[in-house]
């Protein structure tokens, strides 16, 4: 882990999280923006916290998030797009290393993807940033997939 504390965190912000989604959130753009909001907030490393709804075979559009302007489109390459491809979180210690990788902004180093699944499919991605190489790894997946998994319900 990145560092020992943010399993802690990880557990607080679920815990959080849970009622938040599960007993108040109206729709799926209400839960992200909740999401967002709560993870932006208590995990300092973060630059830029939200998501990317799928819009086609090889397009995302941004959702809601916290941080600065978006790219409003992602289209035909980027790390979210692999998230979605693979069906599974990719984790990037280096953005520049990554083949294809859209810079919205510049400032960002480092990126984790989690996708949001429902039956089989990708709604939706949460692409987190940070301005600093090598902040996620192996150890923040397990606890991404449980917060954005709390979105499940709410998917069309």
């Amino acid at each position: 882990m990145t560092e020992e504390r943010r399993a802690g965190a990880y557990e607080r912000i679920l815990a959080q999280l849970q009622p938040l989604i599960v007993e108040e959130s109206p729709d799926l753009i209400a839960g992200m923006a909740t999401i967002c909001a709560v993870l932006h907030a208590k995990l300092r490393h973060h630059s830029w916290t939200g998501f990317y709804l799928v819009a086609g075979e090889d397009e995302l559009h941004v959702g809601p998030y916290q941080g600065s302007v978006a790219c409003q489109v992602l289209k035909g390459r980027g790390v979210c797009l692999a998230s979605v491809q693979r069906k599974a979180p990719v984790v990037v210690p280096d953005v520049e290393a990554f083949p294809g990788h859209i810079a919205c902004d510049s400032r960002s180093k480092s990126e984790i993807v989690t996708p949001l699944m429902k039956n089989g499919r990708v709604v939706a991605v949460l692409d987190i940033d940070s301005e600093s190489l090598a902040r996620f790894d192996e150890d923040d997946v397990a606890p991404l997939a449980k917060i954005v998994g709390l979105l499940e319900r709410l998917c069309p």
